[in-house]
């Protein structure tokens, strides 16, 4: 499946996500995606075929944009923990301003009521992967890191402790008294992610970071 949209195309997938995260993938329709975004409904289906296809293709086109900024992340003239610290900002980052996508794929993944061809999808998160192992074998190599790393619950741990708060939103607002949304975002930006990069530092270099 292609990842290059055009802006009309764009327009679509950034409708038929806000709908498919409200109303859910099985309780919207393709009339509705053609409403919402105000063009005909075979618009739709030119440009992405079955309502499958276009959930395929908003999943990829969120997952394609991480890729990239990884691709040049890993290339950037940084220290091996400079970039982890930055991966990190950018993994918290995307997947709390696109909170949507995520919530569709986590219904889902999980449900078995329909096959969903997502090979693509795969690749590109084994290719995520793929510049994670660099980073981290850059470290091994200079020192810097354990040699015992197990590279994919790495990001387990990132995305786990992200999901965690989250779906425990209404516990962790009322317990770190963040009563507006600028407030509850700004902590995710500062202070959780703060904490992944220490959790993530301790379990690459045997220390548990006390700076920033």
């Amino acid at each position: 499946m292609k990842t290059d949209f055009n802006e009309k195309q764009i327009q679509i997938l950034r409708v038929a996500e806000t709908l498919f995260a409200e109303k859910g993938f099985d309780g919207t329709s393709i009339r509705d995606i053609a409403k919402e975004a105000k063009i005909n409904i075979a618009m739709v289906s030119y440009y992405f075929g079955s309502k499958e296809q276009l959930l395929e293709a908003i999943i990829l086109n969120r997952a394609t944009a991480i890729k990239l900024q990884l691709d040049i992340l890993t290339l950037e003239d940084l220290d091996p923990l400079q970039k982890i610290h930055k991966l990190i900002e950018l993994y918290i980052d995307k997947i709390n301003s696109n909170r949507c996508i995520y919530k569709i794929m986590h219904f889902e993944f999980s449900t078995s009521q329909r096959v969903i061809n997502l090979q693509a999808f795969t690749d590109l998160k084994k290719g995520n992967l793929k510049s994670l192992e660099t980073i981290i074998q850059d470290g091994q190599e200079k020192g810097i890191f354990r040699k015992d790393i197990v590279v994919p619950l790495l990001t387990t741990t990132i995305l786990g402790t992200y999901f965690h708060f989250h779906l425990n939103r209404p516990f962790y607002q009322t317990l770190l008294n963040l009563n507006t949304e600028e407030e509850y975002n700004t902590y995710i930006k500062t202070t959780l992610t703060m904490h992944i990069q220490q959790t993530i530092k301790a379990l690459l270099t045997y220390e548990i970071a006390t700076d920033k």
